[in-house]
């Protein structure tokens, strides 16, 4: 029977996708996915944006402080008088600034000195050198620097200049440092009406220009639109801004007599300067361009220096070339050094001393992050409530309904929303309503008919008493002989009432032992012949076809010959005069027709009759207790109505089943299947 309802159980089970469990899978498995997609991507965008926000506001604030400090270093010999710098740039950065010497002694500190402010960190944010310009670590993405002796990053970078000249990776000084190529009050004033007047000039021949002053105070002009074409084919006179003045005569013979010193002890050939620093040599008399001078010429279109009088310059990529190259660089930083502040440590640090973190989160991007993580919590709560209620939704309906059968109302359907585990709760439930409410009205019908089938024969022994004592009836063996039908027939009906109430409480005792099927059938057989032969109708046994033996069968033959007598006694009763009886038993090989389970054989009963049969809407109640396909049908026509539902318990009882087939008409043929190997030893009640 275990086995069975398992299968029972296996054909019942949904495919995963249309299961309850599959389905809350599903829903959980999205929610989380989307969650998580839309938490990391937000999260990323929004942190990203804000991270990349802060350390660019974090960076150009660094980035300006160290340009300012540089430009004072380029303008000054020394470090005297930064304090008050010091002090501006920390205020408006709100930033602690601190300038040391390279041995760390303290040259500015916006901190000050009382009280005694926490110290530096190990490693310093930059090196202020104007004549080896370093950037910000960061500035340029990790893997550009290197470290030095005093702990800092030095960055090679092509820093604008003053004069707006991109200046070269291969030259470190700072534009601004121009040293003794600063030109006084008076040359600058010549210069630059010289240059206005080539502006005007200019002009008037419609080229639209303008003076821009570089570092050293030298005036040059830039041409709006980037047309050096124009600029060259005017008439207006631009030679004198070419030309050197005093000043730059002797700082550029300063410099030329530096750089030739060096090539000497190269064992080069000396060069001469020019004023965009180009070489000539000597011996070639060809002008060679230093890759990152700071050019001055006198009139160039934007961004451009105008070309010398010399032919175009070599690529600087012969050893010679990058010896002089050399030379001019080291030249210029000895020709500076007395006119540029020394090398110092530059510290940025917050104002309580820690070091300054990559980026700071604002209240803004703060705001945008919690807004992100509670919309998507939001969506998530949503969805999750929306699944939870739509699946929860009939699980109510099937509560309330189970409720009010509780209360004693009527029993309800409840809607069947589609074919998963909850639409087959709802289904069953129907299922369980509507038997519910069947058996209801079958225990108040049970209730009139045990109430009917008491009374007949309780009044006829009444009647008979009251005859008697009336002294209508004689007490003679008639009398008796009536009275003692009557309380057989009311014994019979207590007995087949108690049989039943043992079957319902679970109390009724099997003693299953070997039967021999053919033997047992013969038994009943000859009880009921009496009977059948007085209503006309013949009884006969089957014998088992071939040559095999009676099938083998385990079970309690009291109550097996109960069941078959009350197949037997209803099959003649149901019978006309001139029909026939017959009872059969074989075996089925195991499993065959879904008999048993696998590897298990059973016993077949069959009771076959030649009466009127029973109409097709009437054979699921055949099995009921107290029904009558005739309801005008007499006990004593029709019997109780309990002796086929006794059937299906004692069979039920064996592990077995009781069925019915019918043609009307033609007859029916009631069957009981019970497995060979007798009820479970350890399951012999009902």
């Amino acid at each position: 029977m275990l086995r069975r309802a398992e299968r029972g159980v296996q054909r019942l089970r949904l495919p995963l996708r249309k299961s309850l469990l599959g389905r809350l899978l599903a829903v959980s498995a999205l929610v989380a996915a989307c969650s998580v997609a839309a938490t990391a991507w937000l999260a990323v965008q929004t942190t990203s944006g804000a991270i990349e926000q802060e350390q660019g506001r974090n960076l150009a604030a660094d980035t300006r402080i160290l340009d300012s400090l540089l430009a004072y270093a380029a303008e000054h010999p020394t470090w005297d008088g930064v304090g008050a710098t010091v002090d501006e740039l920390a205020e408006s950065a709100d930033r602690r600034i601190t300038l040391t010497t390279q041995s760390r002694e303290t040259v500015a500190d916006s901190a000050g000195s009382s009280p005694p402010p926490p110290a530096l960190p190990d490693q310093a944010s930059a090196v202020v050198d104007p004549l080896s310009v370093t950037a910000m670590p960061g500035a340029n993405g990790p893997g550009d620097g290197s470290a030095n002796g005093s702990g800092s990053v030095s960055v090679t970078v092509g820093a604008p200049g003053a004069d707006g000249v991109q200046r070269s990776a291969d030259d470190r000084i700072d534009p601004r440092a121009v040293g003794p190529f600063r030109l006084p009050q008076a040359e600058r004033t010549s210069l630059r009406r010289t240059a206005e007047a080539a502006v005007q000039c200019l002009s008037r021949s419609g080229i639209a220009s303008d003076v821009v002053e570089a570092a050293s105070g030298r005036p040059r002009i830039q041409v709006v639109g980037n047309d050096p074409d124009r600029l060259r084919s005017s008439q207006c006179p631009t030679d004198a801004l070419d030309s050197p003045t005093g000043t730059e005569k002797r700082a550029l013979r300063a410099l030329n007599e530096l750089v030739n010193a060096c090539l000497e002890r190269q064992d080069r050939e000396a060069v001469r300067l020019d004023l965009d620093l180009s070489w000539n040599s000597r011996a070639e008399l060809l002008p060679t361009a230093l890759p990152a001078p700071t050019p001055v010429p006198s009139a160039a279109p934007a961004e451009s220096a105008t070309p010398t009088p010399y032919a175009a310059p070599s690529p600087v990529d012969s050893e010679n070339d990058r010896d002089i190259a050399s030379c001019v660089g080291i030249a210029r930083q000895e020709q500076l050094s007395s006119y540029v502040a020394s090398p110092a440590l530059l510290f940025i640090t917050d104002p309580g001393g820690g070091a300054v973190p990559g980026f700071d989160l604002s209240a803004a991007n703060t705001v945008k992050i919690i807004s992100a993580a509670a919309l998507v919590l939001a969506l998530s709560v949503g969805a999750s409530v929306l699944a939870g209620v739509r699946l929860v939704r009939p699980l109510h309906a099937l509560t309330g309904a189970a409720q009010r059968m509780r209360d004693g109302e009527s029993p309800s359907q409840v809607v069947v929303a589609g074919d998963n585990e909850i639409g087959r709760l709802a289904a069953a439930f129907n299922d369980m309503s509507a038997h519910r409410a069947r058996l209801e009205e079958q225990r108040k019908v049970m209730v009139s008919d045990v109430a009917h089938e008491l009374r007949t024969p309780l009044s006829n022994i009444r009647g008979w008493l009251e005859g008697a004592q009336d002294g209508i009836a004689e007490a003679d063996a008639t009398f008796v002989s009536s009275l003692l039908e009557e309380a057989v027939q009311l014994q019979h009906i207590i007995d087949d009432l108690q049989d039943l109430a043992a079957a319902d409480a679970g109390a009724l005792r099997l003693h299953p032992e070997p039967v021999r099927i053919k033997e047992l059938l013969a038994q009943v057989a000859s009880a009921h012949q009496a009977g059948a032969d007085a209503a006309g109708v013949g009884l006969t046994v089957v014998p088992t076809a071939g040559r095999d033996r009676a099938p083998a069968l385990d079970a309690d033959p009291v109550r097996l010959r109960q069941a078959v007598g009350n197949l037997v006694s209803n099959a003649v009763r149901h019978t006309p005069p001139g029909g026939h009886v017959t009872l059969r038993a074989y075996a089925t090989a195991p499993g065959d027709a879904g008999d048993g389970a696998p590897g298990e054989a059973v016993v077949v009963v069959e009771v076959a009759d030649t009466g009127g049969g029973i109409a097709p809407e009437d054979l699921p109640y055949v099995f009921e207790r107290f029904w009558r396909a005739e309801k005008s049908r007499s006990r004593r026509t029709g019997g109780s109505g309990l002796g086929l539902a006794i059937v299906r318990k004692l069979a039920e009882a064996h592990g077995g089943t009781a069925g019915v087939t019918s043609t009307p008409g033609q007859g029916s043929v009631f069957t009981l299947r019970l497995p060979a190997a007798g009820p479970d030893p350890m399951e012999t009640t009902v």
